[in-house]
């Protein structure tokens, strides 16, 4: 894996994502860890972020390497015109590794075939986001204490939702049942659904959600995503569609738990953080360890 791009969840095998989260355990148990000393990474948040952003951070500076780049694209010379290729190939002078968010679908991609140092993709528009995925997959088998043979809920936005793509692809290399909950405008789009019937595996589709929580796992909520709509009238049709509540959880099976990438907007009442069933604040914690593993996987420090 060392000098390995992650741009698409895909670019790792099943192995390798195994491997990840074995070495996740090791930094869980100890994430503070002086063996990045020597080491540069670039963050290039062309797209806001909190907990990708400021997960790679902390990941890093707790291994005590150095963090440099930009939140915004506006206080850098992207804004005086620089193409993203420029951006790139200056900035990979300065590091050892490139971890980016660019709002463009296949912006990563491009970026990891002309960089000399390895690109890390934190979300290309509504495409992929395969470092959420990996921290997903944690959380799942810390929760589950397997990640074979789970019914998945997925609800919310479905269509845009790059966490739900890179997931969805992931988990079929587990056997996993898929139960897909979206207003029909955002509905999984087939090109995912493609990788669920190469698999041969079952997957369900519904408006409303709760017919799927008695036999759920893991429920994976996302928010209806305002910026990745063109038209505004379409986004206040279907903002609300689903809000989850804690009443609506009580009758659940023992294991289940509530994931979501964050940020939430109404989708999950606030009622639930209570619930020993919601897991979305330590999911976002998870991100540190799995990103502390991947960063020295392609390193080659680990």
């Amino acid at each position: 894996m060392k000098n390995k791009s992650l741009v698409s969840i895909n670019d790792y095998t099943k192995e390798e994502h195994i491997r990840i989260l074995d070495l996740a355990k090791e930094f869980e148990k100890n994430p503070v860890q002086n063996i990045m000393q020597h080491h540069v990474v670039a963050s290039l948040f062309f797209e806001p972020s909190t907990r990708t952003r400021l997960s790679f951070e902390s990941a890093v500076n707790r291994l005590g390497g150095k963090i440099v780049g930009f939140s915004e694209a506006t206080n850098t010379s992207v804004k005086k015109g620089e193409s993203l290729r420029d951006t790139i190939l200056t900035v990979a002078n300065y590091s050892d590794l490139i971890v980016m968010r660019n709002p463009i679908e296949g912006s990563a991609r491009f970026a990891s075939e002309i960089s000399p140092v390895p690109i890390i993709n934190a979300g290309d528009g509504a495409n992929q986001h395969p470092t959420q995925t990996l921290l997903d997959l944690y959380s799942i088998l810390k929760t589950q204490g397997t990640l074979d043979n789970l019914h998945i809920a997925m609800v919310g936005d479905l269509k845009y939702g790059r966490t739900i793509h890179s997931l969805v692809i992931a988990l079929c290399n587990f056997n996993t049942t898929f139960h897909l909950v979206s207003p029909p405008e955002l509905k999984l789009p087939s090109s995912v659904k493609m990788h669920i019937k190469e698999k041969n595996l079952a997957y369900h589709q519904y408006t409303e959600m709760d017919e799927v929580l008695p036999r759920t796992d893991i429920l994976y909520m996302t928010r209806i995503q305002q910026e990745r709509f063109s038209d505004p009238l379409e986004y206040e049709r279907i903002k609300n569609a689903f809000n989850l509540h804690q009443d609506m959880i009580a009758d659940t099976k023992e294991n289940f738990r509530v994931l979501h990438p964050l940020p939430r907007v109404k989708e999950i009442n606030i009622n639930v953080d209570k619930s020993a069933k919601a897991y979305y604040f330590e999911q976002a914690l998870n991100g540190v360890f799995v990103r502390q593993a991947l960063i020295t996987s392609i390193l080659g420090i680990k």
